[in-house]
């Protein structure tokens, strides 16, 4: 590979980059997760937040540029990458900043759509005078070397790379899918397309697109003013950009995420949904997880608290000895486990679990307490929920649904709101 022979070619690349993440969506279909936080500032893995994983994947890659750009209820994302994200050196020309929605055009208003996001910060991307502009989605969680996808950039001369991951064709009818000739040239971009085109030679599968983007700084200024000069755009990369880039007669490249030493498509999961967020990090219990995050060559960095280690105490109720024990689970800093149990679960930072209680196959957010003689099974419970003596949350759907949100999949969502503990404060 060339990426292989000249490494230093890509390290200039990548310094020679600037990466935008957009990090303002709410995220809705996380449902109440994101009542009072934007999506990529939700918890994840135990103790990291969505937006940990591109901004890892970019200091990974030699990427030391980074904005990130916020505007729904960003404040525990903001503090987040205040606390954690601080250690690099502007007078090294390394830095992540942050960017608000700032109405910073003449017309005052809110970034409209990812294109107009990027677009309402070319005078900020200027004053950088980047070549390459690298924009990336601040909510999906994967580990991927940029420098690969740059390098194929360059090499292929594209205008615009478009990182993609393949899909079979019955799952692509929901996602953007891009057709493609044999050189990987992307011939066409269609989201949620009813009849899915097909991979070359691949007839299950379809490229379907990461929200990765790679540009040209030049071809990307012309492209957002285009699309802010159209007036029926929807000021979006997937809907707008992209096909009129591809129609303009542009060079925009397909690139397919894969593993340079074993070629197989790695780990990388978009957790929109409370389903897939809570299967997503059921699977990190699993002993050989798809998701490797104990990977000392590629870390996760993200901030971390001063906290205690995990504690797991024995109490004595009427006599008999109860031992407080989690099987098969992760637990974190600062989690105390009173005469309970806990089975095939993850619980994130100081989460209590009182005595006679026991909790199975969950995912507890932080600063969550459960009562004595509580039951919980299958739930995602929002950080700071203080659960009451005696719940019981999973057993009962019909019970759940009137109390608390329930997924297609029978996942019980309980927020501080839903309990009655008015507790509109994340961090």
């Amino acid at each position: 590979m060339f990426l292989e022979r000249n490494p230093r070619f890509v390290s200039r690349l990548t310094r020679d980059t600037l990466a935008m993440i957009l990090a303002g969506g709410r995220g809705g279909r996380l449902v109440n997760l994101t009542d009072w936080r934007t999506k990529p500032a939700v918890p994840f893995g135990g103790k990291f937040r969505l937006i940990d994983f591109p901004l890892s994947n970019c200091i990974n890659s030699g990427i030391r540029r980074i904005q990130v750009l916020t505007q729904y209820k960003a404040h525990s994302l903001i503090q987040h990458i205040q606390r954690g994200w601080g250690f690099l050196r502007g007078e090294f020309g390394e830095f992540v900043e942050l960017v608000p929605a700032q109405q910073r055009l003449d017309q005052p208003l809110w970034y409209a759509g990812t294109a107009d996001a990027v677009y309402q910060s070319i005078d900020i991307i200027k004053a950088h005078d980047p070549r390459y502009v690298l924009v990336l989605a601040g909510d999906h969680v994967y580990k991927m070397d940029y420098g690969a996808m740059i390098a194929r950039h360059v090499e292929s001369g594209a205008d615009m790379t478009v990182g993609c991951v393949e899909t079979p064709v019955d799952r692509a009818r929901s996602l953007g899918v891009m057709s493609v000739n044999e050189e990987g040239r992307v011939r066409e971009f269609t989201e949620k397309p009813r009849n899915p085109d097909s991979i070359p030679g691949d007839s299950g599968n379809a490229l379907v697109s990461m929200g990765i983007y790679v540009f040209n700084r030049d071809f990307l200024f012309r492209a957002l003013r285009e699309d802010a000069e159209n007036e029926e755009s929807s000021r979006d990369f997937g809907r707008d950009v992209i096909p009129r880039a591809i129609h303009s007669s542009a060079n925009v490249v397909a690139f397919p995420f894969r593993d340079p030493k074993t070629d197989e498509q790695p780990y990388w999961r978009d957790v929109g949904t409370v389903d897939a967020f809570y299967e997503a990090n059921q699977e990190l219990i699993g002993a050989h997880p798809d998701l490797d995050i104990y990977d000392e060559e590629w870390p996760i960095w993200t901030y971390q608290a001063q906290l205690p280690p995990a504690k797991f105490i024995n109490v004595e109720v009427r006599g008999d000895n109860i031992p407080g024990m989690a099987l098969d689970s992760m637990v974190s800093g600062g989690d105390i486990i009173s005469g309970a149990l806990v089975r095939h679960s993850l619980l994130f930072s100081q989460v209590i679990v009182r005595p006679q209680s026991v909790v199975e196959d969950s995912v507890i957010l932080p600063a969550v307490t459960v009562g004595d003689g509580s039951r919980i099974r299958r739930a995602v419970i929002d950080e700071g929920c203080q659960i009451p003596n005696g719940t019981v949350i999973g057993y009962d759907p019909e019970q759940d649904r009137s109390r608390f949100y329930v997924s297609p999949n029978g996942v019980v969502l309980v927020t501080p709101e839903m309990l009655g503990q008015e507790v509109h404060h994340v961090r």
